[in-house]
Order: C-alpha cells, then sequence, then structure tokens
C-alpha cells in the first residue's frame, strides 16, 4: 500500500531537469573519484581486459573470414545431374529450379561434352553415349546433401554426383571455428565479470563508511550502485579502446590472406568486429559490478 502511495506522489511531482542534471554530474564525479582511487590498478584492469578483448575479437575477426572461405568453396560445390534420354533439357531446368536452395543451373549438352572428350582421347568413330548434363548450383554447402535426395527421387535423373567429402569438411570446419568463438566469448565474459568483480570490491572496502552513512541519511539504492556499475563499464570501454591497436594488425593480415587466395574480404567485417567488442566489454564490465554490489553492499 505505502509503495503504491510512493509512486502515486512521485507520479505528480515535477521534475527538476537542473536537478537531475546536477545529481548526474555528482555521480560522474564519485565515479572519477573511485577511479582515481584505485591507482595503479586500472593500469593492469584495463591492459588485462584490453588482452582479452583482443584474443575475442581476433577469433571473431578470423571465424568471418573462415566463413567467407567456406562460402566461396560451397559456391563452387555444385550437384552434376546427368538427364535420361527421353528428357527435354529444357522443362528438366525448369522443373529443378523450383525446388529450396536451388539457385542456378548450368546446362551442358551432350553433343558438348563428346567433342571435349574425343579432343581429350582418341576415341573411336560411335554414337554419342554421354546424357545431357544439369549442373546444379546450392546456396549453401549445408543444403547439398538435402536437394541432393530431393532431385535423386526425381524420374528424369539417370545419375547423379556432388564433392560429398570436400562439402563435408567445409561445414565441419565452419562448426568448429563457430564453437570456438562461442567458447572464447564465454571465457571473456567470466574473466571480464571475474576481474571487474574483485576491482569494485576493493573499492567498496575502501569507501565502506561513506557509503554506510549515505545509506543511513536514506540515499536511494541507485545513486549509491550507479557509479560502481559505470566505472565497471569504463573499464570495459577503455579496453576496447586499447584492443583496437591490435585489431588493426590482425585485420590488415587478414586482409592480406584474402588477396593471395583472391576470396573476397566479408563486407564491413572489421566494423562488426569493433562494434561487438565495444557492446560487450560495456555491458560484461557494468553486469560485473553490479554483481559485487549485490553480493556485498546487499542494496
Amino acid at each position: 500500500m505505502s509503495n503504491n502511495l510512493k509512486s502515486n506522489v512521485k507520479k505528480h511531482i515535477p521534475k527538476d531537469w537542473l536537478c537531475e542534471l546536477r545529481i548526474m554530474s555528482r555521480l560522474g564525479i564519485q565515479t572519477f573519484n573511485d577511479i582515481k582511487r584505485t591507482g595503479l590498478v586500472n593500469f593492469v584492469i584495463i591492459t588485462t581486459m584490453a588482452a582479452i578483448l583482443t584474443i575475442f575479437g581476433a577469433c571473431f575477426r578470423t571465424a568471418l573470414s573462415v566463413s567467407a572461405f567456406s562460402k566461396e568453396l560451397g559456391n563452387a560445390l555444385e550437384i552434376s545431374v546427368y538427364l535420361k534420354n527421353d528428357v527435354s533439357v529444357s522443362e528438366a531446368k525448369s522443373e529443378l529450379l523450383r525446388l529450396n536452395h536451388v539457385t542456378s543451373i548450368d546446362i551442358v549438352p551432350k553433343a558438348e561434352s563428346w567433342v571435349k572428350l574425343k579432343n581429350q582421347m582418341n576415341l573411336p568413330n560411335i554414337d554419342n553415349p554421354l546424357p545431357d548434363t544439369l549442373h546444379v548450383k546450392v546456396d549453401s554447402p549445408e543444403n547439398l546433401q538435402v536437394v541432393f535426395d530431393e532431385i535423386k527421387e526425381n524420374n528424369i535423373v539417370r545419375d547423379m554426383s556432388y564433392a560429398k567429402d570436400l562439402a563435408t569438411k567445409i561445414e565441419l570446419v565452419s562448426h568448429v571455428v563457430r564453437t570456438i568463438t562461442l567458447g572464447v566469448i564465454l571465457i571473456m565474459a567470466l574473466l571480464t565479470i571475474t576481474i571487474i568483480n574483485n576491482t569494485i570490491q576493493l573499492v567498496i572496502q575502501s569507501r565502506k563508511e561513506e557509503i554506510e552513512i549515505m545509506r543511513l541519511m536514506g540515499v536511494s539504492n541507485w545513486y549509491i550502485r550507479f557509479p560502481f556499475i559505470l566505472q565497471g563499464a569504463f573499464y570495459g570501454l577503455v579496453g576496447s579502446l586499447l584492443a583496437l591497436i591490435p585489431m588493426e594488425y590482425i585485420q590488415n593480415g587478414l586482409l592480406n590472406v584474402h588477396k593471395f587466395f583472391m576470396v573476397p574480404s566479408p563486407s564491413n567485417a572489421q566494423n562488426l568486429v569493433i562494434i561487438v567488442m565495444f557492446s560487450m566489454s560495456v555491458f560484461f564490465g557494468a553486469i560485473g559490478s553490479y554483481l559485487c554490489i549485490k553480493k556485498h553492499l546487499q542494496v
């Protein structure tokens, strides 16, 4: 009942934006003082976080490049469909194009295949025994087997083939890279929260009497918590800024690898890595501070 009364009263109290600004300014000053009070430990925390973020950024950026290589190889894979002699090639192409995951189909007439084979081998003058062939391209290597099974059920097909072993290896590499990246994210979150937690605990101990006085004076919980949360976010932000230096070298190295193999680099990959790195570091830094406050202050 009292909580409802307080909320109703607060709704009818006009907001003093100048007062709000002064409060935010005070919180910022308090955060700065807490960081200053931590001293040289700040340098250790920030460099450690920068190292963790660099490892994460390198794994994430490499994962994007590996995915680009896998996609490029996957696009080169195709299903070779050998048609029966009485089947219309154009009708067969139209029918297969309606299947899910099929992006394009190239027709190789049997006459063209026969001419190429005769140029490569000394063959007797016999009738052309080769079938018309369709080279079916799929949107992703993971869908090759699915499309292969659907086409196989069609009665227009004499025989089929595709590089199944290569497709399986490409899919395996992509899965391993994604798993490693996820593992690095979890380790990064755990280490960041642990480091921030220990640091904020030291700050809390140094301000223990001051915090007790504020609580006795009726200062709201968020006013006590917020400077600590800002301090954790600050460590994540500065650690990310420091991690940009090695990330630039990693980016240039991967771009040279893409140029060497003539595989296009993922568009905006570096920008994506930076955005994710900054977001996660600030978030985990703030979470680490919040968990520490909740545990040690119980406010």
